[in-house]
């Protein structure tokens, strides 16, 4: 039995030693300037509701942690009397409270709840698709905005763990998730789980977290991913990425486990960020999967990963 249920993932944090060179980075990516940021923090956030959805303090370059969103306060004080933990007020934009506690790699978790919702942003006009079979965009023609992404909500977080069954057996008896693909190796070890969040009947994304073992690499943070409006946009934001100079990863294709068509880049200080679109979702309903690593790092289209990215 789990303490509590979480319904999503909340925010990446990341350390850093000039704010506004990740800001401009940011800014290109598609994320737009919250409010609360100072002189040793940054916070940025989506069109979507999310309050912030993306934090970067002052100092050491790195991964600093994650965040997940529970249903309720009450959850919190549940979720801290069973971890020796408090609640604490989240000074940040839309308020609320969190309770924060640390994964066996290390890796800090912040749980939310209560927060005040954003409001929604004005994004890009996604003007109906036309498809063989179905035109429903008639009379009009469909003009796409250059520039940066429309970047809506944070999605979620890839970390490399030490040791997976007891990285999962940690996060599902806190958190209630459930595992969407189970990847074995070729000697039938487990070498990662795609893991989403149990919402009932409300569908769920994929994944909001994956966790890999790779022989020979401690545990470590591989990328966080951002879902965008549709296509046009990430491919826009694509055009406007590389045309400002950044490094790119891998990109575009469309993966095999959760679909999402993906692109992925690499901010000024090393961090791999994705922006995806077109996911799958899934009730509590749907069964898990057991697959291979051939499955995981393959793709649909798209070109070949680089060998950083493996």
């Amino acid at each position: 039995m789990s303490i509590i249920k979480v319904e999503d993932i909340a925010y990446v944090r990341f350390g850093a030693p000039d704010l506004a060179r990740m800001r401009a980075f940011l800014l290109d990516f598609g994320l737009i300037d919250a409010e609360q940021s100072t002189d040793s923090i940054l916070r940025m956030r989506g069109s979507g509701s999310s309050p912030f959805i993306h934090v970067t303090e002052l100092g050491e370059t790195g991964f600093r942690g994650v965040a997940l969103r529970a249903s309720s306060v009450s959850d919190l004080e549940k979720l801290a009397a069973a971890e020796s933990a408090r609640v604490e007020p989240l000074d940040a934009p839309g308020g609320g409270h969190m309770v924060r506690l640390i994964d066996p790699n290390g890796f800090v978790v912040d749980v939310i709840a209560g927060q005040s919702p954003a409001d929604k942003k004005a994004g890009d006009d996604n003007t109906l698709w036309n498809f063989a079979t179905q035109r429903p965009r008639q009379s009009a023609a469909k003009r796409v905005r250059p520039g940066a992404a429309d970047v809506v909500r944070l999605g979620h977080l890839v970390c490399l763990v030490n040791d997976l069954p007891a990285t999962w057996s940690w996060w599902q008896e806190r958190f209630a998730l459930l595992i969407s693909h189970e990847v074995r190796a070729p000697d039938g070890n487990q070498a990662a789980l795609f893991i989403r969040c149990d919402r009932g009947d409300l569908p769920a994304d994929h994944h909001t977290l994956n966790f890999a073992s790779v022989p020979g690499k401690s545990a470590q943070f591989h990328h966080a991913a951002f879902e965008v409006a549709d296509v046009d946009s990430l491919m826009v934001g694509h055009d406007h990425l590389q045309a400002k100079g950044y490094e790119h990863n891998w990109g575009v294709g469309r993966h095999i486990l959760g679909s999402q068509v993906f692109d992925y880049w690499l901010d000024p200080f090393g961090n791999r960020v994705e922006h995806w679109t077109d996911g799958d979702i899934f009730t509590s309903a749907t069964p898990p999967e057991i697959t291979d690593l051939d499955t995981m790092l393959g793709h649909q289209w798209g070109p070949p990963a680089p060998a950083s990215f493996v």
